[in-house]
């Protein structure tokens, strides 16, 4: 493209443009000539070339080839995130996850849930790229959110919920029932389910090993964590049906047993489901046509305000002196 360059110069290279001025016939002309003491023009004048107005021009042209050059400016390789997975959180904020027995970051206890919902924030922050959803569930199952790459909203939502909104007891089969439901609705191929919770399943219509079942035949996998201890506590861990429904849907079973063990979790979490990167890597452009062209187009006005008042003020000198 930028051979239309030369187009200018093979302009300047041909002959100067000459024109006719008009005239009249008289008799004794030379005689009349001379008495006035004027001497006669030409009738073919020829036409000058500015200089000043051809660099200007010149200029002008070059600045539109290089707007329609489309020049950019090429950034560093990025790797970009690829949206691959739908990543379900399926919480249990039945009555026994206000048991007081975790401690945070600051060393104060709190219930299970506020330790959950701590950490759980700071594993959906890293999962970039992943659609999340999100379920809670007690005596009932309720969807919080559907599938989203906005996960703010999930994060919201979750720090919005309390213990015993969905019912006091632990519907694991229902809330598994309920996820798949959800995954069925989206056509994302990779589908990751998280199970949290703190007891043993209670008051399901579904026995959760054959939900965990079901949920294989659509290839959902299962994560599925146990909070708190196995022993003879008011709220028992049903450490067995977890291994089951993890073992059914090909995922894995972890127990949690305080903060730092959750955390733990979660990362092990990050290493088994990695996000996933484009396999080309993004590379950011910024057009920047828009620069020559602007400063064409001023040049463009410069050129007509400038050489405009000069022919102008050619004028009014050239009638002063005829009229004088």
């Amino acid at each position: 493209m930028f051979w239309l360059l030369l187009l200018p110069l093979i302009v300047i290279l041909l002959p100067p443009l000459k024109y006719r001025t008009e005239s009249l016939y008289a008799p004794y002309f030379d005689r009349l000539a001379k008495i006035k003491g004027e001497k006669p023009s030409e009738g073919v004048q020829i036409a000058r070339r500015n200089a000043v107005a051809q660099l200007f021009l010149f200029i002008i042209w070059g600045l539109l080839i290089l707007a329609a050059s489309s020049p950019q400016l090429v950034g560093e390789p990025e790797k970009q995130i690829k949206t691959a997975r739908n990543f379900l959180i399926n919480v249990d904020i039945s009555l026994s996850m206000e048991t007081t027995d975790w401690v945070n970051k600051e060393g104060n206890r709190v219930t299970r849930w506020q330790a959950v919902k701590e950490v759980m924030n700071e594993f959906i922050e890293r999962r970039q790229g992943d659609r999340m959803g999100l379920i809670l569930f007690g005596t009932q199952a309720y969807l919080q959110s559907p599938f989203t790459d906005d996960l703010q909203v999930i994060e919201a939502l979750l720090n919005e919920s309390e213990v015993g909104m969905a019912g006091a007891k632990t519907a694991i089969g229902n809330s598994i029932g309920k996820s798949v439901e959800l995954f069925e609705q989206d056509s994302i191929q990779k589908k990751v389910m998280v199970l949290i919770t703190d007891g043993a399943d209670s008051g399901s219509e579904l026995n959760p090993i054959q939900a965990a079942r079901l949920a294989a035949v659509d290839s959902i996998k299962i994560y599925t964590i146990g909070i708190g201890t196995t022993g003879p506590q008011t709220y028992e861990l049903d450490e067995y049906t977890l291994t089951e429904i993890a073992k059914a849907s090909g995922g894995q079973y972890f127990q949690a047993s305080d903060r730092e063990r959750l955390e733990a979790v979660y990362g092990e979490l990050d290493d088994l489901e990695p996000i996933e990167y484009e396999n080309n890597d993004y590379i950011p452009k910024r057009l920047l046509f828009y620069y020559p062209l602007m400063g064409a187009l001023v040049l463009a006005l410069g050129y007509q305000v400038i050489f405009g008042l000069l022919s102008t003020g050619k004028k009014i000198i050239s009638k002063a002196r005829a009229d004088g």
